[in-house]
């Protein structure tokens, strides 16, 4: 995974109010729960004692308490609280796990993934989402390295074989471009599919008035966005768990309604129709071998294969 990054790793809807959540993530076993104030609380989901999960305890006054002798951790990762010893007793520096800086925005749970800084980064998003839009969201796991299910929504060659059905309907198998534009760490990347006729696809750079183009957009390090229209969006984190799984974040964008009751009934059918979409990709991603995809790997990749090169070059380049 690429450092000094915010990874959304969760659904804010997963994180409730009074109890922890115990998730793997970016190969680490956490724990998070909502302090005191709004604030996130992520560390080292074992205990220092004796090795218990915290996950499988409670919270108590912003703290979270470990179900097998009651030692209280705060959120930087220190026992403040040995019940055994007194609660006035005060507890050696060694009593602590490490911690991670985390939050909550846009609807989901980031946590900081390298060394601290004096000043983090903003929250990076797709800005025009942040007003105006409701979603719809659903979640699953998927039996893949993090790279391999980004590469999948990077994939403009696929759709004609994968989705024949839904949305690559039309047979359009030649793929002209596509054309690649990167703003610091977020790629554009705008599609031309079309039938074959016997032409030659058109290199990125033959293309003219791009910007036109359908678009699609990759934030790095694990955010995608589909542009349907000004009023649709399909938005998905990858959250990576470990080197063979990803749980997956699928969001419906929309727009188009205001009552609560369509607003609701907008996001479900949208999340009905991604669930359709994403399970045909991963029904063929799955079997892809090796889990974790490379820059140099063992592949024979094609022009329309640009955005996934693009990718793995920047995901190359960035400190580990």
């Amino acid at each position: 995974m690429a450092a000094g990054q915010w990874y959304a790793i969760l659904s804010s809807k997963q994180l409730k109010k009074d109890r922890p959540v115990g998730v793997t993530r970016l190969s680490m076993k956490l724990v998070l729960w909502r302090e005191a104030g709004g604030r996130i609380g992520c560390i080292a989901d074992k205990c220092c004692h004796r090795g218990a999960s915290l996950a499988c305890g409670k919270t108590a006054g912003g703290r979270v308490v470990c179900p097998f002798h009651g030692f209280e951790y705060a959120s930087d990762g220190r026992v403040v609280c040995i019940p055994a010893n007194g609660r006035n007793t005060p507890v050696p520096d060694n009593f602590r796990v490490a911690s991670y800086e985390a939050r909550e925005a846009h609807g989901f749970i980031w946590i900081w993934y390298g060394e601290p800084v004096e000043k983090l980064p903003e929250i990076p998003f797709f800005e025009e989402l942040e007003s105006g839009f409701d979603y719809g969201e659903f979640w699953e796991n998927w039996n893949v390295h993090y790279s391999r299910a980004i590469e999948n929504q990077l994939d403009v060659v696929h759709l004609p074989f994968v989705h024949g059905t839904t949305i690559g309907r039309g047979n359009k198998s030649l793929v002209n471009g596509p054309v690649v534009k990167w703003s610091g760490l977020r790629m554009t990347y705008y599609v031309k599919n079309s039938l074959d006729s016997g032409q030659k696809p058109e290199t990125p750079e033959e293309i003219a008035d791009y910007e036109k183009l359908f678009s699609l957009q990759l934030q790095m390090p694990n955010l995608w966005q589909n542009r349907v229209s000004d009023k649709l969006r399909i938005v998905a984190a990858f959250a990576p768990v470990d080197d063979a799984n990803t749980m997956i974040y699928m969001r419906f964008y929309h727009k188009f309604l205001t009552a609560p009751v369509l607003t609701q009934l907008m996001g479900a059918l949208g999340n009905a129709a991604n669930s359709v979409i994403l399970h045909q990709d991963r029904r063929v991603v799955l079997t892809q071998l090796p889990k974790r995809s490379t820059l140099r790997g063992n592949e024979n990749l094609v022009q329309g294969d640009l955005p996934i090169i693009e990718f793995r070059s920047k995901m190359q380049d960035m400190p580990y």
